[in-house]
């Protein structure tokens, strides 16, 4: 349960914290009277419609501290937007204040020590660009339009994570404005437990502004495994692909879709609208014979529709998802961990798979393991580290009318594979409103009270709490 104990928001002077902001701040003040508001309010998820009473578009961490001091003398609800990309859609409030770091677009490569140090505002896309000029890369997710911030924040699942660990893993340092109006660099020698909260707690322990990660050497070209298999094969395919997953070397990180053909050019026009079993792995490590062999198996699950395997660019294998998420569309996710995926199991997630409400909708399935699962428990506050498996429930729509059954679905697909889920859930999906407040206890795990002390030792006045731990 939240902690009562600390200071909750009042009601604020709209136009004195806009006034406030206007003189202290480099970047742009938008308020309700502003010609680009309802522009500027809206996120990647069209289901969130809220409407905050001030943004702040920081322009540098100095702008931040403004930001954050103005909220303590305020004390407005507070959220804080990086890419803005999460689909539980926290980068915005309702009559607050919006931290907009959307502009902080910094990156900065260091070749020969392999890191990077990257603005709040950066896009894994934009990332990967700047890193693979150098073959390069960080861990990130699987859309190139998600925020670098609260992708690694939440932990930071991927195509690369059995190489290389979660984003969060890959977190050398990080600088942070926290609820005092510090400028804090937190890491494994300074600020040790902000640090280890800020690695899988999400948010709520102040502003992070830039970050700092390793990289590691990978494309620009990697071999990867594009299947499209039929869906009448559904079952065979799912429970041969639990067996190759499982079997993969860790430079591999299979994943499966249950999905309809989206109109893509790239795709066999002939297939569009069709339901399949999509099938891909990114080979994280050098092309060739090896390549060849450890992607393999996951190319002869059962006949192929098509096969769309082979080398691409990384920038190109990031972002070939992108146009079928598009900004403005209305979703909702939610996923279960899982130490095993036995045949009921599968055959539990293909009966929902059945009542899928719409093309847009996907079920995925992740494979685990490998290093993430070497970082020990208590390392980070991402607590499902002895999973091997993760499955999302993943609704798309774009009809408002159609939230409820959309919405509908997501959750009853998640309550029938409860039984068969270890009881974790994944910060970046675990719904929103009602969702993401009962899953509190199932996000942190046996990290709650840590992550919720340092939040507390950070922020003592409740200055980011009131939304702090709502997924």
């Amino acid at each position: 349960m939240p902690d009562t104990d600390r200071a909750t928001p009042s009601a604020i002077d709209e136009r004195a914290l806009a006034d406030r902001l206007g003189a202290a701040l480099r970047g742009e003040i938008i308020d309700r009277r502003h010609p680009e508001y309802d522009e500027v309010r809206c996120v990647w998820n069209g289901v969130i419609d809220r409407h905050p009473a001030v943004i702040a578009r920081c322009t540098g961490t100095a702008d931040v501290v403004e930001a954050v001091t103005a909220a303590r003398e305020q004390r407005p609800v507070v959220s804080i937007r990086g890419g803005g990309h999460q689909v539980a859609g926290s980068a915005v409030c309702d009559d607050g204040l919006v931290i907009d770091l959307s502009r902080m677009k910094g990156v900065y490569v260091d070749p020969e020590a392999r890191t990077a140090h990257v603005q709040a505002g950066v896009t894994w896309g934009e990332l990967d660009r700047e890193t693979q000029l150098f073959g390069l890369a960080t861990p990130g997710g699987e859309i190139s339009i998600t925020g670098v911030a609260g992708l690694t924040l939440g932990g930071g699942m991927g195509v690369l994570m059995r190489a290389f660990g979660l984003s969060c893993d890959n977190l050398r340092s990080m600088e942070i404005v926290t609820a005092d109006g510090m400028v804090r660099t937190a890491s494994h020698d300074r600020e040790p437990d902000l640090f280890w909260a800020a690695r899988g707690g999400g948010r709520g322990l102040g502003v992070v502004t830039s970050f700092e990660f390793d990289l590691h050497p990978l494309g620009p070209e990697v071999a990867t495994a594009q299947v499209i298999y039929p869906y009448e094969n559904a079952e065979t395919v799912v429970k041969n692909w639990r067996e190759a997953a499982l079997a993969s070397p860790e430079t591999v990180s299979p994943e499966l879709a249950l999905w309809s053909v989206p109109p893509d050019p790239a795709l066999p026009e002939e297939l569009h609208g069709k339901k399949v079993v999509f099938v891909v792995g990114v080979h994280a490590g050098p092309q060739g014979p090896e390549a060849d062999t450890v992607l393999a198996p996951l190319r002869q699950l059962a006949p192929p529709l098509a096969d769309l395997s082979g080398p691409m660019p990384f920038v190109m294998a990031q972002s070939a998802q992108d146009p079928m998420f598009p900004p403005g569309e209305r979703y909702f996710m939610k996923s279960h961990f899982a130490e095993e995926l036995s045949d009921e199991a599968i055959r539990v997630v293909l009966a929902s798979d059945a009542e899928r409400p719409t093309p847009q909708t996907l079920i995925v399935f992740r494979t685990l393991g490998g290093a993430v699962g070497r970082v020990p428990e208590d390392e980070t506050a991402f607590a499902h580290r002895s999973a091997r498996f993760n499955v999302s429930f993943d609704a798309g729509w774009s009809d408002p009318a159609f939230d409820d059954t959309a919405i509908g679905w997501a959750r009853a697909a998640w309550d029938a594979l409860k039984p068969y889920s270890s009881g974790g859930a994944y910060i970046n999906f675990a719904g929103f409103g009602e969702d993401a407040e009962e899953l509190v206890d199932a996000v942190y795990g046996p990290h709650e009270k840590r992550v919720d002390h340092t939040r507390a030792s950070y922020d003592p006045e409740g200055i980011f709490a009131p939304a702090a731990r709502m997924p």
